[in-house]
């Protein structure tokens, strides 16, 4: 199961790495104090938002843990501007509905897209498959020029990827998903990713 943190980690760590052989000499600058405040510039959505949305992510995944174990198990999470998306598979319509109602509950969460399934269907082959995806699609979109990938979280469940995040433009997006599209084994994607200029952002 991956959770935001290490989606997001992951995705700035491969950016770090980018950036630290581009620089050669100066990967100190890169990789030592001023990591995070690299990537924070790098991002699209502010350093103080990022901060804000990894108190949400773990938060919600404390409530989650005490509410339930095999929710906090079963359920991913994302967010992104105080935005909260939920993926995974649960057994019973009311784990879906819980879940919902713990993020509901953070502060700092002004909106949620419950995107968990609710199935008996998956395991060890299915789980290895999402993983697949997620990661050919990050290295995808992070090898890709005209796409600036830090500003994009996966998740993929039962062959669905699932993104969120913020988008230069219609254009750039556009390009995300037909990366997705084009991995071995992906059903469908779906998008809550936003526009940087989106006046919704605003607030």
């Amino acid at each position: 199961m991956s959770r935001l943190p290490l989606s997001n980690f992951a995705a700035a760590a491969a950016l770090a790495a980018g950036l630290a052989a581009a620089l050669g000499g100066c990967t100190g600058a890169v990789l030592g104090g001023g990591a995070a405040a690299g990537i924070g510039v790098a991002q699209e959505r502010s350093v103080g938002d990022a901060i804000d949305d990894t108190t949400i992510a773990t938060k919600l995944s404390a409530a989650l843990l005490d509410d339930s174990f095999s929710l906090f198990r079963d359920v991913d999470l994302e967010v992104v501007e105080g935005r909260v998306l939920l993926t995974g598979k649960v057994p019973e319509m009311k784990d879906r509905l819980r879940a919902e109602e713990l993020a509901w509950k953070v502060k700092g969460v002004n909106e949620v897209a419950n995107a968990i399934q609710v199935t008996s269907e998956g395991g060890i082959g299915s789980y290895a498959r999402d993983v697949r995806i997620s990661n050919e699609l990050r290295l995808a979109i992070l090898g890709d020029s005209r796409i600036l990938g830090i500003n994009y979280s996966i998740e993929t469940v039962g062959g669905v990827v699932y993104l969120i995040g913020i988008a230069q433009s219609e254009e750039e997006l556009d390009r995300v998903i037909q990366h997705a599209r084009s991995i071995k084994g992906v059903k469908k994607v779906e998008s809550y990713v936003r526009l940087k200029d989106d006046p919704r952002r605003a607030g």
